[in-house]
């Protein structure tokens, strides 16, 4: 199994897909163990939503709901932080994250210095703004050349692991989002690896009649499937044991 399927795990109130039902703590982690059981290879754990109009969270707040589901989880298999906070992350890193999964592109330098990888995503915007009318020349050309900057940057500054995320449903329409799976390839043939994370997102709900976020998983594996097979080293999802399968699958057949 060539690409590596990371957990999501939303220790929030108000996510799209899961909002509220691993707010309590030790739902956090009995969660985060169950998707470990089930063979995600990271778990990714935040504290603050980045849904479509989400308000952000003060910094207190949000390092509070992380780090103790971090420290249960970190050392059973790798833990990464979404955060665009350096204090979250640092205080992540330190309970036992080793990577950064970073919606703001920003946090090199903070990588760097803690000796953490780095998940540099492409967003217009921010959670609040990025759906008020997303507009493009060419979404692939200026997703890539954004993101190469972005990890160009983060090599100078010492980060040695580096992921780029296109960013799907961040400031994208449907059609956007689609050319930018279409093109997958493009940002993997620039050289460095690629993270995609579109499990249970609004757009596939809108390509599919309509279906709630929790009716979404044939959409979901079908796009996760699909960025396997052209190029993807990390899928980022919410149905792990469905899409360890394919990934194994896929590592067969590759």
């Amino acid at each position: 199994m060539s690409c590596l399927v990371m957990g999501v795990v939303n220790v929030t109130p108000d996510s799209f897909s899961d909002g509220g039902r691993w707010l309590d703590r030790e739902a956090a982690i009995a969660h985060g163990r169950r998707l470990i059981d089930e063979g995600a290879a990271i778990i990714d754990i935040g504290g603050e939503s980045t849904r479509p109009a989400a308000e952000a969270v003060d910094e207190r707040t949000e390092t509070d709901r992380v780090v103790p589901v971090v420290e249960a989880l970190a050392g059973q298999v790798r833990v990464s932080i979404d955060t665009t906070k350096a204090a979250v992350a640092e205080a992540a890193v330190r309970a036992g994250a080793t990577i950064i999964n970073d919606v703001s592109a920003s946090l090199h330098e903070v990588a760097a210095a803690l000796g953490a990888g780095w998940i540099a995503m492409h967003m217009r915007g921010t959670p609040r703004t990025m759906q008020d009318d997303p507009t493009y020349a060419d979404v692939v050309r200026e997703v890539t050349d954004f993101l190469v900057e972005r990890a160009e940057t983060g090599r100078a500054a010492g980060v040695e692991e580096i992921w780029l995320d296109p960013g799907i449903g961040f400031g994208k329409t449907a059609a956007h989002n689609l050319s930018l799976l279409r093109h997958v390839p493009t940002l993997a043939g620039a050289g460095w690896s690629v993270a995609v994370g579109a499990s249970r997102k609004g757009f596939l709900g809108t390509l599919t009649g309509g279906a709630p976020p929790e009716d979404r998983l044939e959409a979901s594996l079908a796009v996760a499937t699909w960025a396997m097979l052209r190029g993807a080293a990390v899928v980022r999802v919410h149905d792990v044991a469905q899409t360890v399968r394919a990934a194994r699958l896929v590592g067969a057949t590759g």
